[in-house]
Order: structure tokens, then sequence, then C-alpha cells
């Protein structure tokens, strides 16, 4: 159960049988990360039995381990396992392209809200934004700083990140929080489970990192004053590789990557990240949301295709040459308590950028703290889905703009 090996021939039908399942899981998975993880135990474990609950859990653990957009991740390593590379390929079309189309139709449409309605609808969607990254904060807060050492590493990346809000200030602290892990984790052991085999050998995965290692090297070094569709590659292929805890912690990267240098304004950055939280599929597809409004609306649909796709591709060959060597990797503590520290530090990443830029950039009266506190109980209490929050806080914002004139 669960195998399926690339160097054998695989019936057409079985790639066709992949897309199809995970189209239709991307037509319907409202709720976020965490939420596609029980769509997929459900749907792939429970009612198609492509794979039992010990090989779904090692790849969960895998994915959440690697940085990346762990759900995206999942159904990628889901899709190889049942249909090799062409099975992977069709799990990530058939999941991403429904939201991804929708957020592109978003980038289209928004320029034409520029009249007084318009702008309530989109200060609305910023309060999403309000509304969910702190949801992500207290959620992260209560399962990856769950000891006295790594809450003080999370409010110290905090501190600092705010303190010195530069480019490359959280990845430099991803970095200290590595280096202090023998000491903050060194209570965290590693789990010893029986780990999936990817049907390819280890010189295919050397190949796969060295592509991964490569690519991010080369997006570094792209020049700021390079052709557009380049810089956007390069931009979202770093927020892609380096972004730990996936969904809501790629916000902070992507602002710094996007925002910082001008490409796209903080209000209509905002309002991308609030419509992303009403679609179904992987948060991720943002991308095809910000691409296309890079640079004064000039990205396009080929500004949104770079993009989507460049900020994919970090995590896919990652997952893809970390797998052979999963199993021996995933029971060395030290490799274990460098990622727990790192998750802790993201806490902390995310927590800064809540407040700056989601909240000073948004919240700008007590019926925006009315608004956005409302939604919050409805996540957090009431347990509503993300939709709900959405309808609320577009209608409320709509409501008071109607309500002043």
């Amino acid at each position: 159960m669960g195998t399926s090996s690339n160097d054998i021939e695989i019936p057409p039908q079985r790639v066709g049988e992949v897309f199809l399942a995970f189209l239709s899981l991307g037509l319907r998975s409202f709720g976020g990360p965490i939420a596609h993880l029980g769509y997929f135990r459900r749907t792939f474990v429970e009612q198609r039995r492509w794979l039992d609950d010990a090989h779904f859990s090692q790849l969960l653990a895998l994915c959440q381990f690697l940085p990346g957009p762990a759900s995206s991740q999942l159904g990628f390593a889901i899709g190889l396992q049942r249909a090799g590379w062409r099975g992977a390929l069709a799990a990530f079309a058939g999941f991403t392209l429904p939201s991804a189309m929708l957020m592109f139709a978003f980038a289209w449409w928004a320029p034409y809200l520029s009249g007084p309605w318009g702008q309530s609808l989109l200060h609305g969607l910023k309060l999403v934004a309000v509304v969910v990254v702190a949801q992500g904060v207290l959620g992260m807060w209560r399962s990856l700083a769950t000891d006295t050492p790594r809450r003080l590493l999370a409010i110290s990346a905090a501190v600092v990140l705010l303190w010195q809000p530069s480019a490359w200030m959280p990845l430099l602290v991803i970095v200290v929080a590595a280096l202090l892990s023998p000491w903050v984790c060194h209570g965290v052991s590693p789990r010893r489970d029986v780990a999936p085999s990817p049907g390819y050998g280890r010189r295919a995965a050397f190949v796969l990192l060295a592509c991964y290692g490569v690519l991010l090297l080369l997006a570094f070094g792209v020049a700021s004053g390079g052709h557009p569709l380049l810089r956007i590659g390069a931009a979202f292929y770093r927020a892609g590789a380096l972004v730990f805890g996936g969904g809501h912690v790629v916000l902070p990267w992507l602002r710094q990557a996007l925002v910082v240098p001008g490409w796209i304004d903080e209000g209509s950055f905002l309002a991308g990240y609030g419509a992303a939280q009403a679609m179904p599929g992987p948060m991720f597809s943002l991308a095809a949301y910000l691409g296309s409004r890079m640079f004064g609306g000039e990205g396009g649909v080929a500004g949104a295709a770079v993009a989507l796709l460049a900020i994919f591709l970090p995590g896919f060959l990652l997952l893809s040459g970390v797998l052979p060597f999963w199993q021996r990797l995933s029971a060395r503590p030290e490799a274990v308590r460098v990622v727990a520290a790192i998750n802790a530090a993201v806490v902390g990443l995310l927590a800064a950028a809540f407040y700056n830029p989601v909240w000073t950039g948004t919240v700008h009266g007590w019926a925006d703290v009315f608004i956005a506190a409302c939604g919050f109980l409805m996540l957090v209490v009431a347990r509503q889905p993300a939709w709900v929050a959405v309808l609320w806080c577009v209608a409320a914002a709509l409501a008071g703009h109607a309500w002043v004139h």
C-alpha cells in the first residue's frame, strides 16, 4: 500500500486519477494548511486507501521538517508515491490551479476598486489578514513554543525583528536559532517510524538537492535592475526556499522581498493576503496575485505564472531530494532539535509581522479593533471556517462605510 516506483511504467489513467482527486480537493479545501492535512488524510488514507497511516504520518513529518508549503509538499509526495513524477506534477496542478486562477482574477479586478465602496471592501480584506495572522501566531505559539526556552527564543526573535526590520534579519535570526538548538531544544527527541520509499535512489536525490542550491544562489545573485520576470522569479524562489512554517509565515518574507523595494504597495499586498484566506487550496497561490500586480500591474499573466512556479519549486526540489535520506535523518536528535529551534524562531518572525505591517497598516480606529476582535473570536473560540471571518470583515467594513456616509 502506498508504493509507486518511478522505474516502472505507470498507467496513464493513474496519473489522471491523481489529477482529478487533487482537483476536487483544490476546489473545496477551504481553511488553510492545517485543514488541508485533514482533507488529505480523509481522502487518501480512509477513502481511497492510497497509503496507510504510518506512511502518511512519515510524509507529513518530512513536509513539516522542511521549509516550504507543507500541505502542497504533502500532496506532491502523495502524487509521487502513487504515480511517479507525472503523478507528483498532476497533484500539484490539480490542487493549485483553482486558487491560482481565482487569485489572478482578483488581481485583474482589484484596480477597478478605486471608489469608496471598493476601498471599503479592500479594507475589509486587510482586516481579514489581521484576524488570520493573529490566529496563526496563537496556534504556532501553542504548538511550536511548548516550553520556556523555546518561548524565550520566540519572544527574542520578535523583539529583534521589530527593532531591526532589515531584509536579511529574518534569515540571520533563523541561523542563530539553529546554532542555539543544542541548548534551547535539548529535551526534544526524534520519532522512529518506517520511512516511505520514493522509488528513486540517492544519485537522483543529490541532483535534485544540487538544483535547489544552485537556483537559490542564482536567486540571491539577481541584480535589482534585471529583467522584471527574472526579478519576480528570484524573489519568489527565495521566499519559497527559506520560509519555515509555510502558510502565514510567507507573509514577512514576501513583504521584505516585494513591498520594501517598492515593487508592490503595502495596501495591495495586504488586500491580496486577505483575499487568499477566502480561497480553497494552498495559500501560496497568493503568488499568482502578487506576480500579476507587481511593478504597477505590469506583471500580468507572465508575472503570475513565474511567481507561482518559483514559490513552489524550491519546496518540491528539497522534498524530492531529502526523501531517500529521510529515515536516517529523522532519527538524528541534532537534526530534529535544529528544526524545533527554527520553528520557535518562526513564531517570533510571524508575531513581528503581525504587528508591522499587518496591524499598523490596517487598524486605524476602534471600529477596526472591534471588527478584527469579532473575527478572531469567530475563528478561535467559535471555531468557524476562515470564509466566515472573511464575510464578517468585508460586510462589517462595507456597513461601516454606509453608516458614515
